[in-house]
């Protein structure tokens, strides 16, 4: 993708978006509590806003974004501390085995098919071997009736007005069944996972199977 789709969204996105992920950015914080000194990567970090908890916690903190107006905001956010880099997350440029935990929170939906195979690989070779990754993204279901269903009302409605694109590789990550074979097919083991919002999201935390 050679323009930024989110060119005009960053310097809104805080105040229009991130309210209404704030309880899974709690769930996803629960789910492996951080200790001072981990380092943490967020692939797809956007404005910097789930670093800025595990900063607060007195991690180390980096980040890489393709969306050059997202890094901007990420980086002036958590300042010189932090490591924020534009970049490709099917090549990144970190060492094996470098961090305790790498995130990815509506990361991979956004990706076409191709790539997120290979955006995985690097997650999890760039994690330590007792390290953790903690994925967040839309999930196929079963979708609970009524809740559920008025939940995916609403992310169709933006999944679709967030481009032709975005909402090809949307329907694509449904139909081949969320993050579950993304996660298997790399010989991770899930070590916990939680589905919400009436069956249309779920966080998992997956560690390298010995």
């Amino acid at each position: 993708m050679n323009k930024d789709p989110y060119k005009k969204l960053s310097k809104f996105y805080d105040t229009f978006i991130e309210p209404s992920v704030a309880v899974l950015r709690k769930i996803m914080f629960k789910m492996y509590i951080p200790k001072e000194g981990m380092r943490v990567l967020e692939v797809g970090c956007g404005t910097g806003t789930n670093l800025k908890l595990y900063q607060q916690a007195g991690c180390e903190v980096y980040g890489i974004d393709l969306s050059p107006s997202m890094v901007k905001v990420a980086s002036k956010k958590l300042g010189e501390q932090a490591d924020i880099k534009l970049g490709d997350a099917s090549q990144m440029p970190y060492s094996d085995g470098y961090f305790d935990l790498v995130i990815a929170m509506l990361t991979l939906h956004e990706m076409p098919n191709s790539i997120r195979p290979p955006v995985m690989d690097e997650m999890a070779r760039v994690m330590k071997q007792d390290g953790r990754l903690l994925l967040v993204d839309f999930h196929p279901g079963p979708i609970r009736f009524p809740k559920g269903w008025l939940s995916k009302i609403n992310i169709l409605f933006f999944e679709r007005i967030a481009g032709r694109e975005h909402f090809r590789n949307y329907r694509d990550f449904i139909a081949g069944k969320g993050l579950p074979p993304l996660i298997e097919t790399n010989n991770l083991y899930v070590e916990k996972k939680k589905v919400v919002g009436g069956g249309n999201l779920a966080l998992f935390s997956a560690t390298k199977a010995n």
